[in-house]
């Protein structure tokens, strides 16, 4: 039961927006790492954390990454399983 009270909050934590970290291109620009990771997150919370961050000058979608999966733990006479979702969006802003 502690482990399931654990599990929500820290998904409660991390359920708001999308994370960032600046990185560089292939062709050199600054570009933007986006995660949206997580069920409680989607695709279009890094295209809003691509607005933020490129605001009126737009922005170039350069790639995406998502996966699927299980994760399950046990121990102690307990056991859990969740899905986990992962996205991951790069982009760099026009102009």
């Amino acid at each position: 039961m502690k482990l399931i009270l654990l599990v929500l909050a820290i998904n409660a934590v991390v359920a708001g927006c999308a994370s960032s970290s600046q990185t560089y291109t292939a062709d050199g620009r600054v570009g933007h790492s986006l995660n949206c990771s997580g069920t409680a997150r989607n695709w279009g919370m890094c295209e809003q954390k691509a607005g933020e961050i490129c605001g009126a000058r737009g922005y170039d979608i350069l790639s995406t990454m998502g996966d699927k999966g299980l994760i399950a733990t046990a121990g102690g006479g307990n056991f859990f399983a969740s899905t986990t979702i992962s996205r991951t969006m790069l982009i760099a802003c026009k102009g």
